[in-house]
């Protein structure tokens, strides 16, 4: 085997362009890179593992590494198109295993004959958690809650010599990978490589045809120009939340006595309960009170939305009924009526129509909402809007201590809740309008 791996790792058989040798040859223990699209991120880091792992065999040690990845695809695309291509051009021989992890993940898995291994698995919390060994994070800025796969890997790796390497192109500034990217004077060692770079160096691609293929200035800004933007990617900028804050937004006490919209986001496990109140006050609506609660029991969320049905004149109140939102807005339905209260289903096309609504409201300035608020704003700006495998929009956000655009959906409900007529949103109702002794005037 050792003869088979005559060039040394600073010599690799295989063509490797000036930045792909050295990110290989970088044996930091941390090391970071962002690479442009189609520059052979992966190719590159799978081709260190392949590498690793042979050289372990050849010494008579086990090397062992798990790769994490987006999701099963692009574990298997790293697998496959990465680490087994690299061994089978050494003539490493190996066995390939695909076995269950959990109930609905697979691992992928080589082993060589001394022991060595390589995994490769879909990223989230329990998958990070449940290895000791070298890791790749493969496209970390896209990975699904970064920032809670982050806290359950790294206690992992902190056996002294186990190596830990993050990959990816940009996605906004909302991530784990853009503060690791960003730090400065810690134990990171980082690479860049943008597309102008790797032509540069050696890599056949015609940057003019490609930027005009691309017909998208964002695209290509951050996917090959590997700026972080932010701004692009946010449903919400800062500049149209900056223009709907006012000092008198969010006070209950300047409540005038008029009609009230509410929206309300159901609690699930560690994600914020909220509850959105909006007066209406000509064309404007006034944020009067947004009510953020954690890990609190579904009799106190009945507790609070009763005191929101005692203190303002509420017309309307949309609620999300997806999943455990179900009894919650049975039980709001019985109390305050069904003509008052809707149940909103979280579907894409339901999402969209809120989210579309809700964001008419901010460019048009038609909504008021408390000024100087930083969770507030971290939550309104973290709201995304990517394209799905099938061409469909769908919105995302990370989870961090300021919520999981709970928030965001909150307001987006109340501002549903006013209603103008289209873009229906698909909801059920069970009983019948109650009187006004339901709302506890009486």
């Amino acid at each position: 085997m050792t003869s088979e791996l005559a060039p040394e790792p600073t010599q690799p058989a295989l063509k490797l362009y000036p930045y792909q040798r050295a990110w290989v040859q970088d044996d930091a223990r941390f090391k970071i890179a962002m690479f442009a699209r189609q520059c052979g991120k992966t190719f590159t880091s799978t081709l260190e593992i392949a590498l690793d792992v042979v050289r372990a065999e050849a010494a008579g040690k086990r090397a062992r590494w798990v790769i994490l990845s987006r999701g099963e695809r692009q574990a298997r695309e790293a697998m496959n198109e990465g680490v087994k291509l690299h061994l089978k051009a050494m003539a490493a021989g190996f066995k390939e295993y695909e076995v269950p992890f959990d109930a609905n993940i697979k691992a992928l898995e080589v082993e060589l004959p001394g022991g060595s291994r390589v995994t490769a698995l879909p990223a989230n919390p329990d998958t990070a958690r449940g290895f000791s060994a070298n890791v790749l994070l493969d496209e970390f800025a896209f990975h699904k809650d970064s920032r809670a796969i982050w806290k359950a890997l790294f206690p992992v790796i902190s056996k002294p010599g186990l190596k830990l390497r993050v990959i990816s192109t940009p996605n906004g500034k909302g991530n784990k990978f853009y503060d690791l990217m960003t730090g400065k004077d810690d134990a990171w060692s980082r690479h860049t490589t943008d597309i102008h770079d790797a032509v540069a160096q050696g890599l056949p691609r015609n940057i003019e045809e490609l930027q005009r293929g691309a017909g998208d200035s964002d695209l290509w800004q951050q996917e090959f120009e590997l700026q972080w933007l932010d701004e692009a990617s946010a449903w919400l900028s800062y500049e149209l939340i900056n223009a709907c804050e006012d000092p008198r937004a969010g006070v209950p006490a300047n409540y005038a006595g008029g009609p009230c919209y509410v929206g309300v986001d159901i609690a699930a496990r560690n994600d914020l309960f909220v509850i959105w109140v909006n007066e209406k006050v000509g064309d404007v609506s006034w944020t009067r009170e947004v009510i953020v609660r954690k890990r609190i029991k579904f009799a106190e969320q009945d507790a609070l939305l009763g005191d929101v049905f005692r203190r303002y004149r509420v017309m309307r109140c949309c609620m999300d009924q997806t999943g455990m939102g179900e009894k919650p807005v049975e039980d709001a339905q019985n109390r305050y009526g069904s003509s008052v209260v809707e149940g909103v289903l979280f579907t894409g096309p339901n999402k969209l129509t809120m989210a579309t609504r809700g964001k008419e409201h901010f460019e048009d300035r038609t909504l008021r909402i408390t000024a100087g608020d930083a969770a507030l704003r971290s939550d309104l700006h973290k709201l995304k809007k990517e394209v799905g495998p099938t061409g469909a929009p769908r919105f995302v956000a990370e989870s961090d201590s300021t919520g999981h655009a709970d928030r965001t959906w909150a307001c987006f409900l109340a501002l549903n809740a006013e209603g103008d007529g289209d873009s229906p949103i698909e909801f059920t109702s069970s009983g019948q309008a109650r009187g006004s002794d339901a709302y506890g005037f009486a």
